[in-house]
Protein backbone atom coordinates (compact mmCIF):
# COMPACT_ATOMS: atom_id res chain seq x y z
CA UNK A 1 0.00 0.00 0.00
CA UNK A 2 2.62 2.18 0.82
CA UNK A 3 3.98 1.75 -2.93
CA UNK A 4 0.68 2.72 -4.38
CA UNK A 5 0.39 5.66 -2.46
CA UNK A 6 3.65 7.25 -3.35
CA UNK A 7 2.87 6.96 -7.24
CA UNK A 8 1.51 9.94 -9.29
CA UNK A 9 -0.98 7.74 -10.64
CA UNK A 10 -4.11 8.38 -8.03
CA UNK A 11 -5.45 5.04 -6.55
CA UNK A 12 -7.88 4.70 -3.69
CA UNK A 13 -5.57 1.83 -1.61
CA UNK A 14 -7.94 1.69 0.94
CA UNK A 15 -9.97 -0.27 -1.67
CA UNK A 16 -7.44 -2.97 -2.62
CA UNK A 17 -8.93 -6.31 -2.32
CA UNK A 18 -7.45 -9.73 -4.20
CA UNK A 19 -8.20 -9.89 -7.75
CA UNK A 20 -6.44 -13.07 -8.41
CA UNK A 21 -3.71 -15.70 -8.13
CA UNK A 22 -2.00 -18.27 -10.07
CA UNK A 23 0.01 -20.90 -9.88
CA UNK A 24 3.24 -19.11 -9.51
CA UNK A 25 4.37 -16.79 -6.03
CA UNK A 26 2.77 -13.84 -7.76
CA UNK A 27 -0.30 -11.62 -5.96
CA UNK A 28 -2.68 -9.50 -8.02
CA UNK A 29 -5.02 -6.94 -6.10
CA UNK A 30 -8.09 -4.81 -7.98
CA UNK A 31 -7.98 -1.18 -6.45
CA UNK A 32 -10.29 1.64 -7.52
CA UNK A 33 -8.79 4.46 -10.06
CA UNK A 34 -10.72 7.44 -10.42
CA UNK A 35 -10.10 8.79 -13.68
CA UNK A 36 -8.99 5.47 -15.47
CA UNK A 37 -11.29 4.14 -18.43
CA UNK A 38 -12.24 0.76 -16.82
CA UNK A 39 -12.21 2.99 -12.94
CA UNK A 40 -9.62 0.21 -11.76
CA UNK A 41 -6.40 -0.87 -11.77
CA UNK A 42 -4.19 -4.26 -11.15
CA UNK A 43 -1.21 -4.31 -8.58
CA UNK A 44 1.07 -6.83 -8.68
CA UNK A 45 3.05 -8.27 -6.07
CA UNK A 46 6.14 -10.81 -7.05
CA UNK A 47 8.19 -11.62 -4.36
CA UNK A 48 11.69 -10.63 -6.06
CA UNK A 49 13.21 -13.46 -4.41
CA UNK A 50 10.69 -16.28 -5.73
CA UNK A 51 9.86 -14.29 -9.33
CA UNK A 52 11.85 -12.30 -11.37
CA UNK A 53 9.38 -9.21 -12.57
CA UNK A 54 11.50 -7.79 -15.77
CA UNK A 55 10.71 -10.72 -18.32
CA UNK A 56 6.55 -9.95 -17.57
CA UNK A 57 7.45 -6.04 -18.08
CA UNK A 58 9.20 -6.99 -21.17
CA UNK A 59 7.21 -9.48 -22.87
CA UNK A 60 3.99 -6.85 -22.09
CA UNK A 61 5.78 -4.04 -24.46
CA UNK A 62 6.53 -6.93 -26.81
CA UNK A 63 2.55 -7.58 -27.55
CA UNK A 64 1.24 -4.21 -27.19
CA UNK A 65 4.06 -3.17 -30.00
CA UNK A 66 2.37 -5.92 -32.01
CA UNK A 67 -1.29 -4.19 -31.34
CA UNK A 68 -2.00 -6.63 -28.81
CA UNK A 69 -4.50 -6.36 -26.00
CA UNK A 70 -1.94 -6.89 -23.16
CA UNK A 71 -2.18 -5.13 -19.70
CA UNK A 72 -0.43 -1.46 -19.94
CA UNK A 73 2.51 -0.91 -17.49
CA UNK A 74 1.33 2.61 -15.77
CA UNK A 75 4.38 1.87 -12.96
CA UNK A 76 6.77 -1.09 -11.72
CA UNK A 77 9.55 -1.46 -9.41
CA UNK A 78 11.31 -4.51 -10.39
CA UNK A 79 13.86 -4.35 -7.62
CA UNK A 80 10.49 -4.68 -5.32
CA UNK A 81 8.60 -6.76 -7.23
CA UNK A 82 5.26 -4.03 -7.68
CA UNK A 83 3.52 -3.22 -10.64
CA UNK A 84 0.98 -1.20 -11.54
CA UNK A 85 -1.06 -2.48 -14.31
CA UNK A 86 -4.18 -1.40 -16.70
CA UNK A 87 -7.01 -3.61 -16.04
CA UNK A 88 -8.47 -6.36 -18.43
CA UNK A 89 -11.74 -6.85 -16.44
CA UNK A 90 -13.07 -9.98 -14.58
CA UNK A 91 -13.99 -12.46 -17.12
CA UNK A 92 -11.43 -15.33 -18.33
CA UNK A 93 -12.46 -17.22 -21.43
CA UNK A 94 -12.52 -20.34 -18.98
CA UNK A 95 -15.22 -19.17 -16.88
CA UNK A 96 -17.34 -18.26 -19.68
CA UNK A 97 -16.50 -20.15 -22.63
CA UNK A 98 -19.33 -23.02 -23.99
CA UNK A 99 -20.31 -24.99 -26.61
CA UNK A 100 -22.28 -21.51 -27.98
CA UNK A 101 -19.47 -19.24 -28.13
CA UNK A 102 -16.44 -20.69 -28.51
CA UNK A 103 -16.32 -20.59 -31.85
CA UNK A 104 -16.54 -16.82 -31.82
CA UNK A 105 -13.66 -16.36 -28.82
CA UNK A 106 -11.41 -18.67 -30.30
CA UNK A 107 -11.86 -16.77 -33.50
CA UNK A 108 -10.22 -14.12 -32.46
CA UNK A 109 -7.95 -15.91 -29.70
CA UNK A 110 -6.42 -17.59 -33.25
CA UNK A 111 -6.30 -14.27 -34.58
CA UNK A 112 -4.37 -12.25 -31.75
CA UNK A 113 -1.72 -15.81 -31.99
CA UNK A 114 -1.22 -15.17 -35.37
CA UNK A 115 -0.40 -11.06 -34.85
CA UNK A 116 1.76 -12.40 -32.08
CA UNK A 117 3.23 -14.95 -34.08
CA UNK A 118 4.08 -12.31 -36.91
CA UNK A 119 5.64 -9.95 -34.73
CA UNK A 120 8.67 -12.74 -34.28
CA UNK A 121 11.75 -11.29 -34.56
CA UNK A 122 15.21 -12.86 -34.08
CA UNK A 123 17.36 -12.78 -30.93
CA UNK A 124 14.89 -10.93 -29.18
CA UNK A 125 13.15 -14.08 -26.40
CA UNK A 126 15.05 -16.34 -25.47
CA UNK A 127 15.38 -19.74 -27.63
CA UNK A 128 12.85 -22.54 -26.78
CA UNK A 129 15.52 -24.83 -27.12
CA UNK A 130 16.34 -28.28 -26.41
CA UNK A 131 18.05 -28.00 -23.02
CA UNK A 132 14.56 -26.59 -22.20
CA UNK A 133 12.41 -28.80 -24.38
CA UNK A 134 14.38 -31.49 -22.11
CA UNK A 135 14.43 -30.13 -18.59
CA UNK A 136 10.20 -30.03 -19.14
CA UNK A 137 10.13 -33.44 -19.89
CA UNK A 138 12.07 -34.61 -17.08
CA UNK A 139 9.56 -33.39 -14.59
CA UNK A 140 7.15 -36.16 -15.75
CA UNK A 141 8.93 -38.79 -14.35
CA UNK A 142 10.32 -36.85 -11.58
CA UNK A 143 7.16 -35.40 -10.01
CA UNK A 144 4.08 -37.19 -11.42
CA UNK A 145 5.21 -40.81 -11.98
CA UNK A 146 7.72 -40.85 -8.95
CA UNK A 147 6.27 -38.78 -6.60
CA UNK A 148 2.57 -39.18 -7.47
CA UNK A 149 2.17 -42.85 -8.83
CA UNK A 150 5.09 -43.62 -6.65
CA UNK A 151 6.26 -45.91 -9.24
CA UNK A 152 10.13 -46.49 -9.86
CA UNK A 153 10.58 -47.27 -13.47
CA UNK A 154 12.50 -50.17 -14.33
CA UNK A 155 15.58 -49.44 -16.65
CA UNK A 156 14.41 -50.41 -19.80
CA UNK A 157 11.14 -48.39 -19.03
CA UNK A 158 13.37 -45.49 -18.60
CA UNK A 159 15.32 -46.31 -21.69
CA UNK A 160 11.55 -46.36 -23.38
CA UNK A 161 10.99 -42.85 -21.67
CA UNK A 162 14.57 -41.33 -22.89
CA UNK A 163 14.02 -42.30 -26.17
CA UNK A 164 10.73 -41.31 -27.18
CA UNK A 165 11.60 -37.89 -25.18
CA UNK A 166 14.25 -37.74 -27.94
CA UNK A 167 11.81 -38.11 -30.80
CA UNK A 168 9.49 -35.49 -28.98
CA UNK A 169 11.82 -32.93 -28.90
CA UNK A 170 13.31 -34.01 -32.25
CA UNK A 171 9.56 -32.98 -33.84
CA UNK A 172 9.81 -29.50 -31.93
CA UNK A 173 12.82 -28.49 -32.57
CA UNK A 174 12.07 -29.21 -36.57
CA UNK A 175 9.56 -26.73 -36.07
CA UNK A 176 9.91 -22.96 -37.40
CA UNK A 177 11.05 -20.70 -34.82
CA UNK A 178 8.24 -17.99 -33.55
CA UNK A 179 7.13 -15.94 -30.62
CA UNK A 180 5.55 -18.80 -27.84
CA UNK A 181 3.68 -17.49 -25.10
CA UNK A 182 4.08 -20.69 -23.88
CA UNK A 183 0.79 -20.50 -21.35
CA UNK A 184 -1.83 -19.45 -24.45
CA UNK A 185 -4.83 -21.22 -22.70
CA UNK A 186 -8.34 -19.68 -22.15
CA UNK A 187 -7.23 -19.15 -18.47
CA UNK A 188 -5.05 -16.27 -19.43
CA UNK A 189 -7.40 -14.83 -22.02
CA UNK A 190 -9.59 -12.01 -20.87
CA UNK A 191 -13.06 -11.13 -22.80
CA UNK A 192 -12.06 -7.32 -23.37
CA UNK A 193 -12.37 -5.08 -25.69
CA UNK A 194 -10.20 -5.22 -27.94
CA UNK A 195 -10.63 -9.54 -27.39
CA UNK A 196 -8.50 -11.51 -26.22
CA UNK A 197 -7.25 -9.67 -23.06
CA UNK A 198 -3.70 -11.44 -22.80
CA UNK A 199 -2.30 -11.94 -18.98
CA UNK A 200 0.23 -14.84 -17.76
CA UNK A 201 2.85 -14.21 -20.65
CA UNK A 202 6.59 -13.84 -18.78
CA UNK A 203 7.87 -17.05 -19.91
CA UNK A 204 7.23 -16.32 -23.48
CA UNK A 205 10.28 -17.51 -25.96
CA UNK A 206 11.35 -17.85 -29.33
CA UNK A 207 10.10 -21.60 -30.74
CA UNK A 208 7.93 -24.01 -31.87
CA UNK A 209 5.06 -22.82 -34.55
CA UNK A 210 2.16 -25.20 -33.06
CA UNK A 211 3.01 -24.54 -29.30
CA UNK A 212 0.56 -22.30 -28.27
CA UNK A 213 -2.27 -23.08 -31.09
CA UNK A 214 -2.20 -26.72 -29.34
CA UNK A 215 -2.22 -24.94 -26.07
CA UNK A 216 -4.97 -23.27 -26.58
CA UNK A 217 -7.15 -26.18 -28.15
CA UNK A 218 -6.13 -29.14 -25.51
CA UNK A 219 -6.34 -26.85 -22.79
CA UNK A 220 -5.66 -27.89 -19.00
CA UNK A 221 -9.29 -26.88 -17.65
CA UNK A 222 -11.67 -27.95 -20.75
CA UNK A 223 -11.91 -30.16 -23.28
CA UNK A 224 -13.57 -30.54 -26.79
CA UNK A 225 -14.33 -33.08 -29.38
CA UNK A 226 -11.25 -34.15 -31.72
CA UNK A 227 -13.83 -32.97 -34.68
CA UNK A 228 -14.24 -29.34 -33.19
CA UNK A 229 -9.81 -29.30 -32.35
CA UNK A 230 -9.14 -30.18 -35.65
CA UNK A 231 -11.48 -27.59 -37.12
CA UNK A 232 -10.20 -25.36 -34.85
CA UNK A 233 -6.70 -26.37 -36.16
CA UNK A 234 -7.23 -25.57 -39.73
CA UNK A 235 -8.81 -21.97 -38.84
CA UNK A 236 -5.28 -21.45 -37.38
CA UNK A 237 -3.45 -22.73 -40.34
CA UNK A 238 -5.68 -21.74 -42.93
CA UNK A 239 -4.81 -17.67 -40.94
CA UNK A 240 -1.52 -18.68 -40.26
CA UNK A 241 -0.22 -19.00 -44.40
CA UNK A 242 -2.72 -15.84 -44.79
CA UNK A 243 -0.10 -14.17 -42.89
CA UNK A 244 2.56 -15.54 -44.56
CA UNK A 245 3.64 -17.41 -41.30
CA UNK A 246 6.05 -20.39 -42.04
CA UNK A 247 3.40 -23.44 -41.69
CA UNK A 248 3.69 -26.44 -43.70
CA UNK A 249 1.94 -25.95 -46.95
CA UNK A 250 0.49 -29.97 -45.70
CA UNK A 251 -2.17 -29.47 -43.04
CA UNK A 252 -1.68 -33.40 -42.19
CA UNK A 253 2.20 -32.57 -41.69
CA UNK A 254 1.17 -29.51 -39.78
CA UNK A 255 -1.39 -31.21 -37.44
CA UNK A 256 1.16 -34.60 -36.91
CA UNK A 257 3.70 -31.49 -35.09
CA UNK A 258 0.82 -30.38 -33.62
CA UNK A 259 -0.22 -33.42 -31.76
CA UNK A 260 3.59 -34.50 -31.13
CA UNK A 261 4.25 -30.75 -29.20
CA UNK A 262 1.13 -31.76 -27.19
CA UNK A 263 2.69 -34.36 -25.98
CA UNK A 264 5.32 -32.61 -25.11
CA UNK A 265 3.57 -29.86 -23.35
CA UNK A 266 1.09 -32.20 -21.36
CA UNK A 267 3.98 -34.69 -20.16
CA UNK A 268 5.77 -31.42 -19.07
CA UNK A 269 2.04 -30.36 -17.40
CA UNK A 270 1.57 -33.17 -15.74
CA UNK A 271 5.05 -33.35 -13.95
CA UNK A 272 4.33 -29.72 -13.21
CA UNK A 273 0.22 -29.89 -11.20
CA UNK A 274 2.36 -32.72 -9.30
CA UNK A 275 4.93 -30.29 -8.44
CA UNK A 276 2.65 -27.55 -7.47
CA UNK A 277 0.79 -30.41 -4.77
CA UNK A 278 3.82 -32.18 -3.27
CA UNK A 279 6.13 -29.19 -3.40
CA UNK A 280 3.97 -25.80 -3.28
CA UNK A 281 0.68 -27.19 -1.44
CA UNK A 282 -1.54 -26.15 -4.59
CA UNK A 283 -3.44 -29.65 -4.62
CA UNK A 284 -6.19 -28.35 -7.13
CA UNK A 285 -3.99 -28.86 -10.23
CA UNK A 286 -3.42 -31.89 -9.96
CA UNK A 287 -7.37 -32.85 -9.88
CA UNK A 288 -6.95 -32.26 -14.23
CA UNK A 289 -4.46 -34.50 -14.13
CA UNK A 290 -6.51 -37.28 -15.86
CA UNK A 291 -7.94 -35.25 -18.86
CA UNK A 292 -3.73 -34.66 -19.57
CA UNK A 293 -3.30 -38.40 -19.27
CA UNK A 294 -6.33 -38.62 -21.94
CA UNK A 295 -4.60 -36.27 -24.18
CA UNK A 296 -1.54 -38.00 -24.11
CA UNK A 297 -3.19 -41.33 -24.74
CA UNK A 298 -5.10 -40.26 -27.39
CA UNK A 299 -2.02 -39.12 -29.59
CA UNK A 300 0.34 -41.97 -28.57
CA UNK A 301 -1.94 -44.32 -29.79
CA UNK A 302 -2.85 -42.77 -33.04
CA UNK A 303 0.89 -43.08 -34.30
CA UNK A 304 3.30 -46.01 -34.47
CA UNK A 305 6.70 -43.24 -33.45
CA UNK A 306 4.69 -43.36 -30.26
CA UNK A 307 3.78 -46.85 -29.64
CA UNK A 308 6.00 -47.33 -26.86
CA UNK A 309 4.95 -43.95 -25.10
CA UNK A 310 1.13 -45.14 -25.60
CA UNK A 311 2.16 -48.75 -23.53
CA UNK A 312 4.34 -47.25 -20.90
CA UNK A 313 1.79 -44.63 -20.30
CA UNK A 314 -1.08 -47.70 -20.16
CA UNK A 315 0.79 -49.33 -17.86
CA UNK A 316 1.74 -46.70 -15.41
CA UNK A 317 -1.95 -45.74 -14.97
CA UNK A 318 -3.06 -49.62 -15.01
CA UNK A 319 -4.94 -49.14 -18.19
CA UNK A 320 -4.85 -52.03 -20.60
CA UNK A 321 -3.25 -51.32 -23.65
CA UNK A 322 -5.41 -50.96 -27.09
CA UNK A 323 -3.47 -50.50 -30.60
CA UNK A 324 -5.05 -48.24 -32.84
CA UNK A 325 -2.38 -46.62 -35.06
CA UNK A 326 -3.08 -44.61 -37.90
CA UNK A 327 -0.02 -42.60 -39.22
Amino acid sequence: MAWLQGLPVHTDVESLRPASADASFRRYFRVDAPGQPSGTLIAMDAPPDREDLRPFLYVAQLLRQAGLNAPAVLAADPQQGFALLSDLGTQTYLSVINERNADALFRDAIGALVRWQSATRADVLPPYDEALLQRELALYPEWYVARHLGVSLTAPQRATLDQQFRLLVQSALAQPRVFVHRDYMPRNLMVSDPNPGILDFQDAVCGPISYDIVSLLRDAFVSWEEERVLDWAIRYWEAARAAALPVPSDFAEFYRAFEWMGVQRHLKVLGIFARLRYRDGKPQYLEDAPRFVGYVRAVAHRYVGLAPLARLVDALEGIETRVSYTF
